[in-house]
């Protein structure tokens, strides 16, 4: 059963809390599905939280993140790596998670490379999507936390809160 607009209507730390052990299915092009587990995620929490893309405001980039939960939000990083962010809460308040880890793969760029994700999936309605979405699976209660990983410039309060989901 994919994951719907009520799943996607909190916060991202409920989200991202929430999404470990969910399944991710992604439909390639040429028809065939796979279905991964997630295992790590962060989650990002708006304008106020510095390691938020949306700390800088509404441009081209943020746009998807100030939409309602439940859109793909992608973007390139070292020109080569293709993030994967699911948008959270409500529309105007830009929230996302980002997927850091899937059963077998673990970080963010490599799940992106795994998925093929490029710019086409940015926008995308996940749980209208026929090639990414979200299944539910399991509550998953034993996992750690740990601060975000790579946000350095986000100053030592940011840098160091415990938005970091991980089995």
């Amino acid at each position: 059963m994919k994951l719907d607009t009520t799943f996607f209507e909190h916060d991202a730390l409920w989200v991202a809390e929430n999404l470990l052990g969910k399944k991710l299915v992604r439909r390639f092009d040429d028809g065939h599905t796979e279905t991964y587990i997630i295992t790590e995620t962060e989650a990002y929490m708006g304008e106020e939280d510095l390691a938020c893309h949306a700390s800088k405001g509404r441009t081209a980039r943020t746009e998807v993140m100030y939409h309602a939960g439940g859109r793909v939000y992608v973007y390139l990083i070292y020109g080569m790596y293709w993030m994967l962010n699911f948008v959270t809460g409500a529309a105007d308040k830009p929230q996302a998670v980002l997927i850091r880890g899937l059963e077998g793969v673990d970080g963010p760029g490599r799940v992106g490379k795994l998925l093929q994700l490029d710019k086409s999936f940015y926008g995308e309605i996940s749980y209208e999507s026929n090639r990414l979405w979200l299944e539910d699976a399991p509550k998953v209660t034993d996992f750690k936390t740990s601060p975000r990983i790579g946000i350095n410039y986000a100053g030592e309060f940011w840098k160091n809160v415990p938005w970091r989901f991980l089995i």
